[in-house]
């Protein structure tokens, strides 16, 4: 069982036992964990009895059960996942010298293809569909607040800063799409001319 897990699913497996020589009740470390799920788990009608016909039907039920009890229902883990999707990791560009951080932004947006990271390129296309969606759209928004436009907000600080971070993430998202149409880098002759027309601007955003 311990080589099978760790196969399969490269989990490693500790068996926990009782004290020896302990009798009545005693908290066993993790015990506790798996019985608190199963038992949240038993407040389902549909897994308090053995009513499945099917292990499958069981799992499905599990997973219902599961997404409401840490996410409160399907729109809760539909944010949660759009939350996900929207990287963080672009943000380090605001973390160095303010100075030149107009140019950088520039320099990314002009050499990369769309298409260089299909994990970064799904995720976005994800995030356009839910912004067409009446439903999802408060819900991305709230996202784009929280993960993206917030913490620009607060590394911008000073006067309007609230709409110079939204002009910045209109400007990079709409440049994103862009790039998703156009699916290349831009050649070098044109490539410099975009930097150098679209640092200007960013920088003045940034500077205030």
């Amino acid at each position: 069982m311990v080589d099978w897990c760790k196969t399969e699913g490269g989990w490693d497996l500790q068996v926990v036992e009782r004290m020896p020589g302990v009798r009545g009740f005693a908290v066993v470390p993790k015990r506790w964990i798996v019985e608190r799920t199963f038992g949240g788990l038993g407040r389902y009608r549909r897994l308090s009895r053995d009513y499945e016909g099917t292990c499958e039907s069981s799992e499905a039920m599990i997973d219902a059960a599961m997404i409401n009890r840490y996410f409160g229902g399907k729109e809760g883990l539909f944010a949660e996942v759009l939350r996900r999707a929207i990287r963080t990791d672009r943000l380090a560009l605001f973390e160095g010298d303010r100075s030149s951080v107009g140019r950088e932004l520039a320099r990314v947006l002009a050499t990369q293809s769309a298409h260089h990271n299909e994990d970064r390129l799904h995720a976005f296309q994800f995030l356009l569909r839910a912004a067409t969606s009446p439903t999802t759209a408060p819900m991305l928004n709230e996202a784009v607040q929280e993960r993206f436009m917030g913490p620009i907000r607060e590394w911008l600080g000073g006067e309007n800063a609230d709409v110079r971070s939204r002009l910045i993430s209109a400007f990079f998202i709409g440049l994103l799409v862009e790039r998703l149409i156009r699916d290349e880098p831009l050649p070098d002759g044109e490539r410099e001319a975009f930097i150098a027309r679209l640092a200007p601007i960013l920088q003045n955003l940034v500077n205030g």
